[in-house]
C-alpha cells in the first residue's frame, strides 16, 4: 500500500534543519508565551464560540474550522500483525488559532500553530514510545485544509479520500501506513450539537467520533514490514474555550465492546477536594442508536493507581465504569501502565493516554472490549 504522504507529495516538503528546527521552535514558544495557548487573546481576530443550533454537514466538518480557537483530529486504534502481534496506536494532530485574520501577505504569518503527536504501544515488549511535532505553515511545514479533511505537520498526515482516512506517521521505530474505513455514521456528542465544558458562556465544544472504523495497511518497524488489520477510534473536537480556571484536567474512555456498542465518556476534574466535576458521555448501542449519558447516570470509579518515575504524576490505570440505567458495569484496565507522554516540545503537557482492555457486564450480559484512556492534570494542574 502506497503511503498517502507519497500520493500526495508530502515528502517533498523540506523538513527543517537541525538549527533551522530550533530556531523555528524557539520562534513558536515566543508566540505561544505572548499570546497564550490556545492562543490569541488581545488580537482583532474573534473567535466563534460553539453553542447549540451548530448545523452540521459531513464530510466538510471533518475538515478544519479556522474560526474556532482550538481543533484537533485525534486517531487511536489497536492492530494485529500478520506474525500475531498486537500493537495500540495514537496520532493526534492539534491546530491552535493565533491571528486567522491577518492580512499580512507574508507566508511567514503565524496565524496558526500545529502540533502534532504519535504514539505507538507494544504490549509484548511492554514498550510505549511517542514523538512529537510543532511547526507553522510556513513554506508547508504543516496546515489543515478548510474544504476538506487533509491535516499534517511534516511528513505526518491525515487525508479523507474516497470515504477512507489515510494515515501516515513514523517515529522512534516505527511507522504506521493505514487505512481506516468508517463502518458506522459520525456521532454527535452532547445535547443540541454541544459538549458542555464549563458552566459559563462558550465553555463547550462541538464533538464528533468515528467510533468504529476498519483498520488495515502496514506497520514497519526493526526492518520489518508488518502487514496489520485492526479497528480504530476518531475523535474530531472544535472549540474556542480554554479550560476553565476552576478545572485542573480530564479524564477520557473510548471504548468499543464486543456486543457491538461503543462508549465515550468523559471527566473534568475541579480543583481541590470539595471541588465539582463535569460529567458526560455517549453510549452507541449495537444497533447504531445514540444515547446522550447526563453525568448522573455515570458513575466513574478510578482504581489502583501508576506513579511515573519520570514525571512523579500518579495516574489510575484501573477505572470502574457504571451507567445503572443500561446496565453496564464495566472493569478498564491497562494493558501496561507505562503509557505517559511528556511533550515538552510541542504542547507542553504531560499526559496519560494507554491502551486498556475491558471486561464486564452490558444489558446483564458478559462483554470484553478494549479501547484508549486520556488522563491529564496528574503531573500538575493544565
Amino acid at each position: 500500500m502506497k503511503s498517502p504522504a507519497v500520493d500526495k507529495g508530502l515528502k517533498e516538503r523540506p523538513s527543517p534543519s537541525k538549527g533551522e528546527g530550533d530556531f523555528v521552535r524557539l520562534l513558536l514558544l515566543i508566540v505561544l508565551c505572548l499570546c497564550g495557548l490556545p492562543g490569541g487573546e488581545g488580537l482583532a481576530f474573534e473567535f466563534t464560540d460553539a453553542r447549540p443550533g451548530y448545523s452540521f454537514s459531513f464530510p466538510r466538518d471533518h475538515a478544519s474550522h479556522d474560526d474556532f480557537r482550538t481543533e484537533w483530529w485525534y486517531y487511536s486504534g489497536t492492530f494485529v500483525g500478520s506474525d500475531g502481534q498486537r500493537f495500540g496506536y495514537q496520532l493526534t494532530f492539534f491546530r491552535s488559532g493565533v491571528d486567522p485574520g491577518s492580512r499580512n501577505p507574508s507566508r511567514w504569518t503565524v496565524r496558526h500553530l500545529y502540533f502534532a503527536h504519535f504514539a505507538v504501544a507494544d504490549p509484548a515488549a511492554r514498550r510505549h514510545v511517542y514523538s512529537e511535532k510543532m511547526n507553522r505553515a510556513g513554506i508547508g511545514y504543516a496546515g489543515a485544509r478548510p474544504d476538506r479533511l487533509h491535516v499534517w505537520n511534516e511528513d505526518w498526515s491525515a487525508e479523507l479520500s474516497e470515504g477512507v482516512h489515510r494515515l501516515w506517521a513514523r517515529g522512534r521505530g516505527y511507522e504506521i501506513q493505514l487505512d481506516l474505513e468508517p463502518v458506522r455514521p459520525p456521532v454527535i456528542h452532547g445535547r443540541y450539537g454541544v459538549s458542555r465544558k464549563g458552566g459559563g458562556p462558550g465553555e463547550a465544544s462541538h464533538y464528533v467520533s468515528l467510533t468504529r472504523m476498519k483498520t488495515t495497511g502496514i506497520l514497519t518497524t526493526g526492518g520489518r514490514v508488518i502487514p496489520v488489520k485492526g479497528e480504530s477510534w476518531m475523535d474530531h473536537e472544535f472549540t474556542s474555550a480554554g479550560l476553565s480556571p476552576n478545572l485542573a484536567g480530564w479524564d477520557w474512555l473510548g471504548l468499543r465492546l464486543s456486543d457491538g456498542s461503543d462508549l465515550m465518556i468523559y471527566r473534568l476534574r475541579g480543583r481541590g477536594e470539595r471541588a465539582g466535576e463535569i460529567v458526560s458521555g455517549t453510549l452507541v448501542r449495537p444497533d447504531g442508536g445514540v444515547q446522550h449519558l447526563d453525568g448522573g447516570g455515570i458513575r466513574l470509579t478510578p482504581g489502583e493507581t501508576w506513579k511515573s518515575p519520570g514525571s512523579g504524576a500518579a495516574y489510575p490505570v484501573r477505572w470502574r465504569v457504571e451507567i445503572p440505567g443500561e446496565r453496564i458495569v464495566l472493569d478498564a484496565r491497562a494493558v501496561f501502565p507505562e503509557q505517559e507522554l511528556v511533550t515538552a516540545e510541542s504542547t507542553r503537557v504531560t499526559y496519560w493516554e494507554g491502551l486498556v482492555g475491558v471486561s464486564g457486564e452490558s444489558g446483564g450480559k458478559a462483554v470484553t472490549g478494549e479501547g484508549y484512556i486520556e488522563m491529564t492534570g496528574y503531573a500538575r494542574p493544565e
